[in-house]
């Protein structure tokens, strides 16, 4: 667009307040059958019925969406199989949205992933009283708004504020809006997500990054979000397993923390770190001061893989950020799986 007082409104509202004109043109209010080109003799006549179901639904009445709970089965199997899902289901995918809210982050924050379950039972319990929908962190969502701009967490205050105004206040005006406009919103913030450039990123990080990538995404879309992390994770321990990781060392590191002076601090790592047995290590690094000089001893880690590489990254990053410094010691002792310095990597020679 390069009229500038159209460039100040978001593409997103565009695309909405666009599909509310072509709503309201082809009178999708009300359910009646459409003919597509009637006068054209080179096509054959199609027709469609059309109307509200193709408008987002919602109730005029806002207290009349409240439901409070009945514990009439609060002691039956069925009750506390659909609580534990709720539960679970939350809980991981927040978790997983979050991490990967974290990696699109362009000022590269952390977020308070116990702050984040806190928040999200709180709100669940909230729901599940006033008779809503369980409440998750949503990807599409956090994506859309820092493509926007946004830049806090106050984003997603305004955004439920706003929701919470227009569904109170203003009912008539969302059911106003087609299905299809939010469509292919959704359709653009995926594409965002999964664009060809993410492939060409996993790629250059090494070949099973690819492989994982590609898997991991066929079984979300085969199935849904947790199973489909559940399978890339399962693939991603048999090639560990294949490139000689020892079962033993799956979920447990093996690192010691010395203190040569009161300056410098020694991290020896020896056997396999990889993503399944790093949390030991983050919770031991989450305690070091910020004024030290931090030496990771690499030379006798037979593999460490992509997790751990990006983790030393970012530790580094973070660290020196806040006055620290860090040294890796060892890694030339190591036969990289790409040309990237985040590939995961094997020991090749040993040290005298």
């Amino acid at each position: 667009l390069k009229n500038r007082y159209l460039k100040m409104i978001p593409a997103p509202l565009l695309v909405v307040l666009l599909g509310m004109a072509l709503g309201r043109y082809f009178d999708l209010a009300h359910e009646h059958i459409y003919l597509f080109l009637p006068d054209a003799t080179f096509l054959p006549h199609h027709e469609a019925t059309v109307g509200p179901k193709f408008l987002v639904t919602i109730a005029d009445n806002f207290l009349a969406s409240f439901f409070f709970p009945d514990f009439a089965k609060a002691g039956t199997f069925e009750f506390w199989t659909s609580v534990i899902s709720i539960c679970l289901v939350g809980s991981l995918e927040s978790v997983l949205s979050a991490m990967a809210v974290d990696k699109l982050d362009p000022y590269q924050r952390r977020s308070n992933l116990d702050r984040d379950l806190t928040a999200v039972g709180i709100g669940n319990l909230i729901c599940g009283l006033i008779g809503g929908l369980p409440m998750i962190a949503e990807i599409v969502r956090s994506s859309a708004n820092i493509n926007n701009g946004a830049r806090t967490g106050w984003a997603n205050f305004f955004h439920g504020a706003f929701l919470l105004l227009f569904v109170v206040l203003f009912p008539r005006l969302i059911h106003s809006i087609p299905l299809a406009s939010l469509a292919a919103l959704l359709v653009f913030t995926g594409f965002r997500l999964a664009s060809p450039r993410e492939f060409s990123k996993a790629f250059k990080l090494g070949k099973e990054q690819l492989f994982l990538f590609v898997v991991t995404i066929a079984g979300v879309l085969a199935t849904d979000l947790l199973i489909g992390v559940a399978i890339g994770i399962t693939v991603k321990f048999l090639l560990h397993l294949l490139r000689g990781v020892k079962p033993t060392h799956l979920f447990r590191m093996t690192f010691t923390l010395r203190e040569e002076d009161a300056d410098r601090l020694h991290v020896e790592i020896k056997g396999a770190a990889i993503f399944s047995n790093l949390i030991g290590l983050k919770q031991a690094l989450t305690r070091v001061p910020a004024d030290k000089t931090v030496v990771f001893h690499l030379h006798e880690a037979y593999f460490l893989d992509h997790t751990v590489m990006e983790f030393l990254h970012d530790f580094q990053r973070d660290y020196e950020a806040q006055g620290g410094h860090c040294q890796f010691l060892g890694l030339e002792y190591h036969e990289t799986y790409a040309d990237h310095p985040l590939a995961a990597r094997h020991l090749k020679i040993k040290s005298a």
